[in-house]
């Protein structure tokens, strides 16, 4: 066994499962909203698209509801 090894010239390898995993799309989101998940992501230290990701994937999972109120209100 060498005592050091070079990797200097080692090239990153995906598995090609991981691109299978997430499909990259273009949205569109006020930006109030992309304000608060930045301001998020600098408190808990994870990048603000992850977390919009994880928001997303947990109201899938859980088939969250959305409240609409279109229209006048009473």
């Amino acid at each position: 066994m060498k005592k050091n090894y070079d990797f200097s010239e080692m090239k990153e390898v995906k598995p090609s499962y991981l691109k299978k995993l997430k499909q990259q799309v273009t949205i569109k989101l006020d930006t109030q909203v992309i304000e608060y998940f930045k301001s998020l992501s600098e408190t808990v230290e994870i990048p603000y698209q992850t977390l919009i990701n994880l928001y997303l994937k947990e109201c899938a999972e859980t088939k969250k509801k959305l409240k609409l109120k279109w229209g006048k209100t009473a």
